[in-house]
């Protein structure tokens, strides 16, 4: 019984002791002048600043795609999709789709090296916020040129309303030769 009184004891102080630990340090990093992140960030209204080489949804230049699909043979797990046919009177081809499956991406770049053209690189947006999983799957060749192209900012609003359009906005180089 004597040992039973004693674990207990040990028990209690050592729950005390740990408890002691955690408030020294809560009250040597205590700053009541710290602002939330929301507060400091704005986060909605203004994006959230990332590290230079930060991995956010992707950048696509439709406008120098040849459809080679180095891309999509790069991904791990192959959520990259592109439609593509072949131009008449010409050689190359016309891109129908370029889609990638954001619910699948694990954002680590493999695709972006083996690109021969430099199409298609990893931007500093880091939300793309929806209802459904249907907004993760965005088309980049049907949204307009600014937001694919990365020089406006990747927005549910932009995918959900690419999703609209019937056919593509560009559809490359091959489509302007011929």
């Amino acid at each position: 019984m004597l040992s039973w009184w004693n674990n207990l004891i040990r028990a209690v102080t050592t729950v005390i002791q740990g408890l002691l630990v955690t408030l020294r340090v809560w009250k040597s990093t205590y700053d009541p002048n710290r602002k939330t992140f929301t507060e400091h960030f704005e986060y909605p209204e203004l994006p959230a600043q990332v590290a230079p080489r930060y991995r956010g949804f992707h950048r696509f230049d439709v406008t120098t795609c040849i459809g080679c699909d180095q891309c999509a043979k790069a991904c791990p797990v192959d959520c990259i999709y592109i439609g593509k046919e072949r131009v008449e009177n010409g050689k190359g081809f016309k891109l129908t789709h370029f889609t990638i499956d954001y619910t699948k991406c694990m954002f680590c770049a493999l695709c972006v090296e083996p690109c021969p053209v430099d199409c298609i690189f990893m931007g500093g947006t880091l939300d793309l916020s929806s209802y459904s999983r249907d907004g993760a799957l965005v088309d980049f060749s049907r949204l307009p040129i600014d937001v694919a192209w990365g020089r406006a900012t990747l927005n549910p609003t932009a995918v959900a309303e690419s999703k609209a359009v019937l056919r593509p906005v560009h559809g490359g180089p091959a489509e302007q030769a011929g």
